[in-house]
Order: C-alpha cells, then structure tokens, then sequence
C-alpha cells in the first residue's frame, strides 16, 4: 500500500509491521515513538534537531561516527557507580547488589516526601513511582524466581509486565490497580530478598553455568539462558528504572511546589 501526497497528520499507529518501508520527504515534526524497533534503518539527509532519544543504543553511526561507545562513555562519565552494573565474577555481583540497594533506598526515601497519590502519577505517558515498583517485581520474578529458581508461574497480582507485552497465561497487567507505597514495598522487598539470597550464593561455577529451561507459558520464553546474562538483565532494570523514577519524582514535586510570588 502506497501513501503519495497524503496528509495523515495526527494518525496513530499501533502494532503496525512497516518492516522494509520507504519513507522520502516525509514530515515528523512532535511525532512520538515508543517501543519501536528500527533495528537496520538507514536515513540519509534527515534533520535530527532537538530530538530526544532513549533506548538501546547500539552500532549507530552518525555522519561517519559511531556514537554509541561515546554516548557509553559519557553515561559512565555521568554516573560512576554505572560501570558497577556490569560485573564480571561472583563478587562484582555482591558489590553491584550492594549498590542498587542503597541507591533503591534512598529513592524510597525521597518518594516519601511526595504525598501518595503523587505516586500514582504519571509524566510524559510513562509509569508512576508505584508502576514502576510494580515492574521491578515483575522483572524479579521472571528473570530470578522463573527463569533460574525454575518456578513455572512466579507472578504476583501487582507485578506490571511492560506495556508492549503479548498478553500471557497466568501473567497479571492490571493497570488500573492503585495499591499503596507501603503495598507495594512489601512486595518488592520480598522479591529483592530473593536476588540478595541468590547472589550471595553465587560461585563461579554457578554464574557461567545455564539455567534449566521451564516448561510452562509464561515469560520469558520456556528455554536455557545464562545465570550471567540473566542477572545483568536484572541489575540493568534496576538500573535504569531507578534513574528514571528519580526523574519523574524530581518533576511532580516541582509542579505540587508554589509558585515564586
């Protein structure tokens, strides 16, 4: 199907396969991309200016540069705690924990200065504090609890897979859940017992072995994985999602604050 001379401004797209579409003089000024995977695309003679962009970079070169291992480079350069978040043996790990707990702490603490239902607000379209909690579970008990504890149904009613997520036997997304802080910590101390318990087992042995595929529906997907990678994808979550969280704290308190007479 061909689109010439056609104005669909303010179209929505949503679930939409244009894997090998042709885009040429195509006008995407405020257009708003989320869970999109351009894995492959070539753009030549595009105006990238004032563009915001997040997500997984990697092998992007622009104008003749790869700028992904700068992008890294200056992330790490941001934040020097984040190289931590990629451990290599046993004890990296234990330290990497030590760190996310104490950083997760302290973002608790600064959600309790907001009043609670600012904690169920969102910015810009993305997860309030408390979906955000209510991910973390979820990536705890898929990651840690099903894929390399072997428990074929983990879920708990308030873990909040990602929204782009096929819907899954057995998997919870209820998005209209408001649960309180208090709730939702107990969940998610719960679950990242679960990881300091496993983690401060670890040996060499156990971090270069496989995990034991789980027959079950459900995600992730019923096969082997590395013990390493799936612990890097849990510290990774941690990660970001709590630099996100911040972010987003830092915005609904500055609206609820008065403003300066």
């Amino acid at each position: 199907m061909d689109f010439i001379d056609t104005d669909l401004r303010g179209s929505k797209f949503e679930e939409v396969d244009l894997t090998g579409a042709q885009l040429r003089a195509v006008y995407m000024t405020n257009a708003q991309f989320r869970a999109v995977d351009l894995t492959g695309a070539v753009m030549r003679g595009v105006d990238l200016v004032n563009v915001d962009i997040s997500g997984d970079v990697k092998n992007l070169t622009i104008n003749g540069v790869d700028v992904a291992p700068l992008i890294e480079a200056e992330l790490d350069r941001r934040y020097p705690l984040r190289p931590k978040m990629r451990p290599t043996d046993p004890a990296g790990f234990r330290e990497a924990w030590d760190i996310v707990e104490r950083l997760w702490g302290e973002t608790v603490e600064h959600a309790r200065r907001l009043q609670p239902e600012q904690l169920h607000e969102s910015v810009n379209g993305e997860w309030s504090f408390i979906e955000t909690l209510r991910h973390l579970a979820f990536a705890t008990d898929a990651w840690i609890r099903r894929a390399i504890l072997g428990d074929p149904s983990p879920w708990n009613p308030l873990d909040l897979p990602w929204d782009e997520m096929p819907d899954a036997p057995g998997i919870p997304r209820d998005r209209a859940a408001r649960p309180s802080l208090d709730e939702v910590l107990e969940l998610r101390r719960g679950r990242m017992a679960t990881v300091r318990q496993f983690i401060d087992g670890l040996t060499d042995e156990s971090l270069d072995g496989h995990t034991e595929p789980v027959e079950a529906p459900g995600w992730p997907m019923p096969r082997s994985y590395p013990v390493r990678k799936c612990l890097l994808i849990i510290l990774n979550e941690e990660w970001v999602h709590r630099l996100f969280a911040e972010r987003d704290l830092d915005i609904v308190e500055r609206k609820s604050q008065p403003e300066p007479v």
